[in-house]
């Protein structure tokens, strides 16, 4: 093999992203995957019981993530996906009759205003909490990117948010994004949610949703886009080592004990991977050491088939349970499938499998009165334990650039310094700006990196730094 070549070791999104990048550019890449297929924890598995292909959590991205959206446009997968322009929120459970259901709806108004009215209709909500939040959001905007960070919960104590406001909204949104909750997301990860997601542009907060099985998009697509491309692309090379010589990286040795040399080199792999397939030198380098700090937070996916319809809406957003977010999936030949997702799911290692699928069952039957009577035929839990990095305050100290103390050796993944928590869009972003070393590296200054969506003029002026 020519050593021209960029060996990308990973084939999550983040290495699948510089993948991409540099083969769309005509840059030799082979890719390097220890599993059987690609797409990393966005992946999908064969359901041994009803012989069905589900998602081992279903994954959202949001209007803002400006390079994940550009990632499906470069490898043609953008109508595999559907933006939701409503999202559907389920009030709190209430003893004086069925939860409301309130449709969250941008209006044609410049951002801000333009998401006003759906918050304004929110009646689990009181008009002082609405006027607060209000003010408190305004806060958040305006808040300095060099403020001193602290944990969110601190931030909304002082800015006088109320329970109800701190878990009906803040908490709603938060635990969805950031899969941790308020007393532990650092202030300036939740101003990142809030502001570049509902604040800036009228068009950040909508949700894009995949209508295919994951694996669909990040394995099979892809496999066919990276055939075209000349890519190679090697499933079940695990990697042992990356091989050190001269102080640069000349090589990797699989655990085949096949060695592949190279010019450039991309780690793609999760941050507690780092280490062990690092040399020996880097691996006691400051930039390898934190990353044994970086805490990781777990996300449960609750798959149910049921005998009939349970509701029409494609998805809602549960307020008050333990369920989180409900996505209908359809009909299938096994049943009315949706997949349940709960997020910051620390607490459900030690529940029974069947204990949960009971208790989000029984949820979902109280919310919607015409499926009280469905039966539940099958269920089933997944849950990701390492499905992100806990974004505590201080968290970007612990994250390093894209660049390595190694000239040829680039970090990927979303747990490296991208400016975003751990996403989609952070994952895409890093492989983006490990691609662009890659180049600077080869002479070609070329800017990989998409720009955030555009700051419309009123929000700009009312969330001007004091």
């Amino acid at each position: 093999m020519s050593d021209s070549r960029v060996i990308i070791i990973g084939g999550g999104l983040a290495g699948l992203a510089a993948a991409v990048a540099l083969s769309s550019r005509d840059v030799p890449v082979t890719l390097l995957e220890s599993r059987p297929r690609l797409g990393g924890r966005a992946s999908s598995i064969i359901d041994q019981e009803t012989g069905q292909t589900i998602d081992n959590c279903q994954h959202v991205a949001m209007g803002c993530c400006t390079n994940f959206l550009h990632f499906c446009e470069t490898i043609g997968c953008s109508d595999l996906l559907e933006r939701q322009r409503e999202l559907y929120f389920i009030g709190p459970p209430s003893e004086s009759g069925p939860s409301p259901c309130v449709t969250f709806r941008g209006a044609n108004l410049p951002a801000p205003l333009h998401l006003a009215s759906s918050l304004a209709a929110m009646p689990w909500l009181s008009w002082s909490d609405k006027l607060k939040l209000g003010f408190a959001l305004r806060s958040l905007a305006r808040l300095p990117e060099s403020a001193p960070d602290e944990p969110f919960a601190t931030w909304l104590q002082r800015h006088r948010q109320s329970p109800a406001v701190c878990e009906h909204f803040w908490h709603t949104v938060l635990v969805s994004a950031l899969s941790e909750t308020l007393d532990r997301i650092s202030l300036k990860h939740a101003r990142k949610v809030f502001v570049d997601g509902f604040l800036l542009n009228r068009t950040g907060w909508e949700v894009t949703v995949p209508r295919v099985p994951l694996t669909t998009i990040y394995d099979e697509h892809l496999t066919s886009w990276f055939r075209e491309h000349q890519t190679d692309v090697r499933l079940k090379a695990g990697v042992k080592k990356l091989i050190e010589t001269n102080g640069v990286i000349s090589g990797v040795e699989l655990r085949s004990g096949e060695t592949l040399a190279g010019t450039n080199f991309i780690l793609a792999v999760p941050q507690n991977l780092v280490a062990g397939i690092v040399p020996e030198s880097l691996a006691q380098h400051d930039h390898v050491r934190r990353l044994e700090q970086i805490q990781t937070a777990p996300i449960a996916s609750a798959h149910l088939w049921f005998d009939r319809s349970l509701t029409d809406l494609p998805h809602a957003v549960l307020l008050g349970r333990l369920s989180q977010w409900a996505f209908n999936r359809g009909v299938t030949d096994q049943g009315h499938y949706l997949q349940v997702v709960i997020s910051a799911a620390f607490e459900l290692s030690t529940r029974p499998e069947a204990d949960i699928v009971e208790q989000v069952s029984r949820e979902l039957q109280a919310i919607w009165p015409k499926a009280r009577d469905a039966k539940l035929l099958h269920g089933r839990v997944i849950t990701e334990h390492r499905a992100v990095f806990s974004p505590l305050p201080g968290i970007d100290d612990l994250r390093p650039p894209q660049q390595s103390p190694i000239a040829n050796l680039q970090w990927a993944g979303d747990w490296t310094l991208t400016g975003w928590p751990a996403t989609m869009e952070g994952a895409v972003r890093s492989g983006y700006l490990a691609a662009e070393n890659v180049l600077r590296r080869m002479g070609r200054a070329e800017q990989v990196l998409q720009s955030n969506l555009p700051v419309e003029t009123l929000a700009g002026w009312l969330y001007r730094q004091a």
